[in-house]
């Protein structure tokens, strides 16, 4: 369902280690209403799984997400670019229609 690069696999290990998080936390991905393009990437990390979350389990991460977020994430990858256009965790979704220049909202 979503699927985790290599390098995002990395920095997300690097972030739990900085922020010294127990291994408890996994990382929450969804989507909410708003940025230029109608919907919202949503990403933080989290110790607690509610009723209805859908659990992946994909390159050593666990990825958490709540069931209205699977419908636009199915078939989503989670990068992490480090170039010099930017830094940061991006989002190759093919369920999105139209996406903005920042890359942080999108539609479908």
């Amino acid at each position: 369902m979503i699927t985790v690069t290599d390098k995002a696999k990395n920095r997300i290990s690097e972030l739990i280690q900085e922020s010294a998080y127990t291994n408890d936390y996994f990382l929450r991905v969804g989507v909410e209403s708003g940025g230029c393009s109608g919907l919202s990437y949503k990403l933080d990390f989290d110790n607690t799984v509610k009723e209805g979350d859908e659990i992946i389990d994909h390159n050593g991460v666990r990825v958490v997400t709540d069931k209205r977020s699977v419908l636009y994430l199915f078939g989503t990858e989670l990068d992490f670019t480090d170039g010099l256009n930017g830094k940061g965790f991006t989002f190759n979704n093919p369920n999105a229609s139209r996406t903005c220049s920042c890359g942080e909202s999108f539609s479908v």
